[in-house]
């Protein structure tokens, strides 16, 4: 057993792929931010409601 089988090797490490980068008008580019800005508004008023925690009773 003083020679170990190619079966169980550690994988060679390989190079991350660059990301995609996209080019968006600016009118895009501001619809974007227009949506993230109300998709923060409705979860701030939608955790508002939500009860709070509260310490614990004994």
């Amino acid at each position: 057993m003083a020679e170990t089988p190619d079966t169980f090797k550690k994988a060679p490490k390989r190079k991350p792929s660059k990301g995609k980068s996209v080019a968006v008008s600016p009118e895009m580019r501001q619809a974007y931010a227009d949506l993230i800005k109300e998709r923060e508004a409705k979860q701030e008023g939608y955790e508002r409601h939500l009860r709070q925690d509260e310490p614990k009773r004994r």
